[in-house]
């Protein structure tokens, strides 16, 4: 099996190749980066008060510092696989992964991400309960009973139950009576 190149032209091959595989990865992460700012961004110009806009970029600023120090992590290996070193393929997807993890955490934790989670949450209930008014309403129109007929029946039982309760102890009273009179 005689290979027709030498191996230094293998060897450029695969640093081109690898090269170019950087290169395109880097290309995603900035593109990452530009569509994470612009999203930020859309979401900080929503926040009125200034306390949360600057814990926002603050925020932003912490998950810019660790891509960029992903970034050099992966110039760094990639350095180092150049240079000799064995270097597993997983090494790259884990420093990804992990930084991706970490750039969230410092977003998540701000006050403004707080704001939006929590003015998102309040949406959501307000449309489950618009929801749930509207499915009432229609179960009513069709002549159905509704939860709330059904949970109103279910307390008139209850409070049934304990007024024959209290009935059956009070007869169970006068009859004790009665006996001990005779």
């Amino acid at each position: 099996m005689a290979d027709s190149q030498p191996p230094a032209q293998n060897w450029n091959a695969f640093v081109e190749q690898w090269n170019e595989q950087f290169l395109d990865a880097l290309e995603d992460n900035m593109e990452a980066q530009a569509r994470f700012v612009e999203s930020w961004s859309e979401t900080v110009g929503d926040i009125s008060e200034d306390t949360e806009i600057s814990d926002g970029v603050e925020g932003y600023a912490r998950a810019y510092e660790t891509w960029m120090n992903a970034s050099k992590q992966m110039v760094d290996r990639m350095n180092d696989q150049l240079e000799g070193e064995d270097v597993d393929v997983e090494e790259f997807r884990d420093i990804w992964l992990n930084t991706a993890n970490e750039a969230f955490k410092d977003v998540m934790s701000t006050t403004a991400f707080a704001k939006m989670t929590g003015e998102t949450v309040g949406d959501v209930l307000e449309l489950q309960q618009q929801a749930d008014e509207a499915s009432q309403e229609t179960l009513r129109t069709l002549g159905f009973a509704t939860e709330t007929d059904v949970v109103e029946i279910g307390d008139r039982l209850v409070e049934l139950e304990r007024r024959q309760h209290a009935v059956e102890e009070k007869l169970d009273r006068v009859l004790e009576h009665l006996e001990d009179e005779q």
